[in-house]
């Protein structure tokens, strides 16, 4: 968040309103008739979710628009949300949604796209309303700005196109990283249910492992082919009857588990008495939970329940719940499901059922296991857990820079438009003068 408290600015600078140094045109929303969707007519863009990085992306088109905004024109979103920015790529139609500004007296795209940036949660901060935030065109308006002389704006934009740079390539850097410590993990989850990773346990223990003699010869001895029907509960029930009404238990959504990671929030307690007659998803302490409902189940969220508020919960009617046997690692099954090719395989599997794709407990039951013996099992969570837990340290390394990067991002602009980024020049004609030629030059 970058805000400017400092009123004094440097020598040929002023503090004015946007309006004095751009022509504002604020977007208005052509009859639903005339828009479409086959490249018909001008861009219709009408706010934030059509945004990129600088340009935005046409999902519709207009032939008869009410407010154009032309090539170069700032794009800034006006409700819900306030304060994104876009640079018009072409001659565009602009819905109510998003107001262009377009700067007058030489004042370049680039400097009032950074600018607002800059100011992006001040602009943010004025939006109010009770359904989504908004701003007015009066408040956009008499939004308050530091105005530079124009040949040092050029200078601004100019090192914040060089540093910006430079920042970016860092972070694609790091963007590279998370990518291959995501087929990192995927690589070691396969490795280890092809029996890879206990090679040498395997080895060590001959002795303990008694051969299973699979038809499926591409398993490893001691291996066998199971179900998951075979080998757990699913959705197993609770005896709501010898519940007390006033019996702490812990409450679940599906908000409240992590992607991929295993992580849940159990910070939230109902008393009995106000799940026991909803059809929320009953668990207990142990109990491994799987997302079955899109998008969910292809993100990854899985999780093992553990310390619930008098070892029960209810949340989610979107977990299938498995509850195996202490014969079983649950552990083990975890690693299984948070494969992404397991993920792929039950996405495949999924049925639409009230306009949302599931995956049906059918498919569940049917899920093939390679399944060794439990030692084994807890052989393999450990080197799963071992190898991950390095990932697990570079990936926070990379958030943590990824974060120092969009910090060190504000204070370049925070930078710039407070005059510290680029030297003043004397000999620049103060935007005073900037401003009353502006003025004059307005129709």
């Amino acid at each position: 968040m970058v805000y400017i408290n400092d009123r004094n600015l440097p020598a040929g600078w002023i503090w004015t309103k946007l309006e004095q140094t751009s022509k504002i045109i604020l977007g208005q929303s052509p009859p639903s008739s005339t828009y479409n969707t086959s490249g018909k007519g001008f861009p219709f863009y009408q706010g934030k979710l059509e945004f990129g990085e600088t340009y935005p992306t046409p999902r519709k088109w207009c032939t008869a628009p009410k407010k154009i905004a032309e090539t170069g024109d700032v794009l800034i979103s006006v409700r819900a949300p306030v304060g994104p920015t876009n640079i018009c790529p072409e001659k565009s139609c602009v819905g109510r949604g998003l107001a262009a500004i377009r700067g007058l007296g030489g004042i370049k795209p680039l400097f009032i796209l950074y600018l607002l940036r800059t100011f992006e949660d001040e602009i943010a901060g004025k939006g109010t309303g009770t359904t989504f935030d908004a701003i007015t065109g009066n408040q956009l308006k008499t939004f308050e700005i530091p105005l530079p002389p124009l040949p040092e704006q050029h200078r601004i934009v100019t090192k914040i196109e060089e540093l910006f740079t430079k920042l970016d390539a860092g972070i694609n850097a790091l963007y590279k990283v998370q990518a291959q410590l995501k087929r990192y993990r995927q690589s070691v989850l396969k490795a280890a249910f092809e029996g890879k990773l206990t090679e040498a346990w395997r080895t060590e223990h001959q002795d303990e492992i008694e051969s299973n003699s699979p038809i499926e010869n591409d398993l490893p001895d001691g291996w066998k082919r199971t179900t998951l029907e075979e080998v757990s509960e699913l959705s197993p029930k609770v005896d709501r009857k010898s519940i007390d009404d006033d019996l702490e238990v812990t409450f679940l959504p599906m908000k409240c588990v992590e992607e991929l990671s295993g992580k849940i929030d159990i910070s939230e307690t109902k008393r009995f008495s106000e799940v026991k007659r909803k059809s929320y998803t009953p668990f207990r302490d142990g109990d491994l939970l799987f997302a079955k409902v899109t998008p969910c189940m292809e993100n990854g969220k899985i999780a093992i329940a553990h310390d619930l508020r008098n070892g029960i919960g209810f949340g989610s009617t979107e977990f299938h719940v498995i509850r195996l046997p202490e014969e079983q690692s649950t552990q083990f099954f975890f690693f299984y499901f948070t494969q992404q090719k397991f993920r792929q395989d039950a996405k495949r599997a999924m049925t639409s059922a009230v306009g949302l794709l599931r995956v049906p407990t059918v498919y569940m039951r049917k899920i093939p296991i390679p399944l060794p013996p439990l030692p084994e099992q807890q052989a393999i969570v450990y080197e799963i857990e071992r190898r991950l837990s390095v990932a697990d340290d570079v990936e926070k390394i990379v958030t943590a820079e990824l974060k120092r990067a969009e910090r060190l991002r504000q204070s370049i602009l925070k930078k710039a438009f407070s005059g510290k980024l680029v030297p003043q020049d004397p000999n620049d004609e103060p935007a005073s003068v900037l401003l009353e030629r502006i003025k004059t030059e307005k129709p």
